[in-house]
């Protein structure tokens, strides 16, 4: 979700309800300690105990191929009062990948356990956890139960698995099945994650892989209510209506109103549209004002043009 997941946007999405924790977007780790302006720059929330405002805990994300660097960048995140290093080996992202990131690691279990093992280790004295993001494997799946239990055996918490391979990108089907097997090769808890876009995805991906919980990232952007509307069916047994587009256009409205005075006018435009065009996904009125506006290019017309369909 890099570029998507921003410090306003959890915030926003944690204001809404029913979220447990969030993680922020990945902070890539090449050769060199990180300065803290970077991990303030990407995880404001390390300023306030690693919480969003409405007291949400935020997780921090590396992705990177050397363990002394991971090791070293995870300390320094700790020192500055992260409360949980999730290790990124999920990323099916072309140039992350060609520089040995992301899923470019689940062809080498013994590496991905070389890496978790260092960074648990320089955690070790904050007594804070290291847990791992993984996909099914690279090309195939042969890896995939290898790789979780190099994660294990390294140290890590707990597993969240995005039920596809790297080669599969994010084209359906979401193999939710598959991670019922790495569920039974390992002790640890299990986090199902892909393709839950709403509340009968949830109950199929948590009812096929066998997991107690559920990552959802893109469902969460498409649907601000998503997260709530699972936490209430789970309480109550109740299902909430579908999510007006004013909640959708409000939310939108709501991060130009924080955001545009920090960020240049461009750049909101552009957070904006991609936004908007996640929530095209099973929304039909979403898809009509995507395609009504995608074409403005000045910030002030596309924010009358959202507010005019309140």
């Amino acid at each position: 979700m890099e570029g998507v997941i921003d410090a306003t946007t959890r915030a926003m999405l944690c204001e809404q309800g029913g979220l447990d924790w969030v993680v922020t977007e990945f902070v890539r780790v090449t050769n060199t300690v990180l300065p803290p302006r970077t991990f303030y720059r990407l995880c404001p929330e390390l300023k306030t105990a690693s919480r969003t405002t409405d007291g949400t805990p935020v997780h921090v994300q590396l992705l990177g191929s050397d363990p002394v660097m991971m090791a070293n960048n995870a300390a320094q995140a700790a020192r500055l009062g992260a409360a949980c290093i999730d290790i990124n080996f999920g990323c099916p992202a072309k140039l992350v990948n060609r520089h040995d990131g992301g899923a470019s690691l689940l062809r080498r279990p013994a590496h991905m356990n070389a890496l978790i093992q260092a960074v648990g280790d320089a955690l070790a004295p904050f007594n804070i956890p290291v847990t791992a993001k993984i996909r099914l494997g690279f090309d195939d799946k042969q890896l995939a139960l290898a790789c979780a239990r190099a994660c294990e055996d390294a140290g890590a918490r707990w597993l969240t698995v995005h039920a596809r391979t790297k080669k599969e990108g994010y084209r359906p089907p979401a193999h939710w099945e598959w991670v019922s097997r790495i569920r039974h090769t390992v002790q640890m808890p299990v986090v199902v994650n892909g393709d839950i876009h709403r509340l009968p995805d949830y109950w199929r991906a948590t009812s096929l892989s066998g997991c107690s919980q559920a990552m959802i990232g893109r469902g969460l952007l498409a649907d601000p209510w998503l997260a709530r509307r699972i936490k209430t069916w789970q309480a109550t047994g109740e299902t909430l209506p579908a999510t007006p587009w004013s909640v959708n256009a409000q939310t939108l409205l709501n991060y130009f109103e924080r955001t545009h005075q920090d960020l240049p006018a461009k750049v909101v435009l552009s957070l904006l549209k991609q936004w908007l065009n996640m929530m095209r996904l099973n929304n039909p009125v979403a898809e009509a004002h995507f395609h009504a506006l995608k074409r403005e290019k000045e910030l002030p017309r596309l924010v009358d043009g959202l507010a005019a369909t309140l």
